[in-house]
């Protein structure tokens, strides 16, 4: 493939990215240009990932609608070449030959991909270029097939962050059109003259807590008007595509996140608006509440879900060792395991499966994609 035409691919896929989709149709619309710039075997698998855990909370491979509960246990088990390894890595990309230095046969990730006829095994992390990883994309070629070369890997690793904006969206827009929490997302549609053309359940308190709105006068908040403006403009500038986002501390004292991008299903210029509430990940409190960790203790615990060793967490943290120890020591007792690797698998088994098998007949049902760890009500 000509260098233009992967840039051409790129572009397209940059494309997908910024415009509102629900997850799967953007994973289903992606898939269709990334065959063109690097061929695979069969189909991707594609996950969601919580960014404060870098847990898996979603998958999507046509052909296979529940993951094995094995392969789980293996990818948060010793296994090497797991998905929270590349994530973690200085490249986010790997491929299983590579890290089995051309002999991946002797591995047990090897041999169940084999009995899904997937001998090579790409895996690149999706994080956005201001840091948050919010998936992983595998791709796979057959035995005898040819190696992924430099230019497949730069091309993924280049549109990776495109595709990283593009699930945080989608599983913004899942959530506002079918509200999980009190403080989910909420969606407006605007047409040209900045009136409510839709709106989705929840996006009412976010318009009545913004500054100067008033939903019963249908009166929008300047937030919201200046957001939309500013999209308009870039359409009638020739940058359609671009998403906008901007922060507004609301009349409760809360800061939220607007974002507002063009919709180009129709030929009138419309303008989708989500605003939503700019807190930390919800695994935090959740942490705190079931196991009564401290905040240190939840911090550490966050450090070692997303792989990270005593010396990394010790200099995250700007503590000693020792104390790192001693830390890990407490949340041990307070979880009931006994090692990191079981730390990982009960957070995961206890509180990201019953997300990720949920969103597994979600998907079966058409129903938006959730992320995040399983609520607790």
């Amino acid at each position: 493939m000509s260098t233009d035409a992967r840039q051409r691919a790129a572009d397209k896929i940059g494309r997908l990215c910024r415009e509102p989709h629900d997850l799967v149709s953007l994973w289903q619309e992606t898939t269709e240009v990334l065959a063109t710039a690097v061929p695979h075997y069969w189909t991707p698998c594609w996950y969601t990932l919580d960014p404060a855990s870098l847990l898996m909370t979603s998958h999507f491979h046509l052909g296979l609608a529940e993951f094995p509960p094995q392969w789980l246990a293996a990818e948060y088990g010793e296994e090497r070449h797991g998905i929270v390894d590349v994530v973690r890595s200085a490249t986010g990309l790997s491929t299983l030959h590579d890290t089995a230095d051309g002999e991946p046969a002797n591995r047990e990730r090897w041999q169940r991909n084999m009995t899904m006829g997937g001998d090579q095994e790409l895996i690149a992390r999706l994080r956005t270029r201001s840091g948050e990883v919010w998936g992983a994309l595998a791709l796979y070629r057959e035995p005898g097939a040819a190696m992924f070369d430099p230019a497949e890997k730069e091309f993924v690793a280049t549109v990776a962050p495109a595709l990283a904006d593009g699930v945080r969206r989608a599983l913004l827009i899942g959530q506002a059109g079918e509200p999980e929490y009190a403080d989910s997302p909420g969606l407006l549609v605007l047409n040209s003259a900045c009136e409510i053309e839709s709106a989705s359940a929840g996006v009412r308190r976010w318009l009545c807590d913004l500054p100067d709105g008033d939903w019963d006068r249908e009166k929008l908040p300047s937030a919201v008007v200046t957001l939309a403006a500013r999209a308009f403009r870039h359409a009638a500038d020739d940058r359609p595509g671009e998403v906008l986002v901007s922060r507004a501390l609301t009349r409760s004292g809360t800061w939220v996140v607007l974002h507002g991008a063009r919709l180009t299903s129709s030929a009138e210029t419309r303008v989708a608006v989500i605003i939503e509430p700019a807190h930390p990940s919800r695994i935090y409190p959740l942490l705190m509440s079931a196991y009564g960790l401290t905040e240190r203790e939840r911090d550490v615990t966050r450090l070692v879900l997303q792989g990270a060793s005593t010396t990394q967490i010790a200099r995250e943290m700007t503590v000693s060792a020792h104390t790192v120890q001693q830390h890990l020591k407490s949340i041990f007792d307070k979880t009931g395991v006994r090692s990191r690797r079981d730390l990982v698998a009960k957070v995961f088994f206890t509180h990201y499966e019953p997300r990720f098998r949920d969103n597994e007949q979600r998907v079966t049902a058409t129903k938006p994609v959730r992320g995040g760890p399983w609520p607790t009500y």
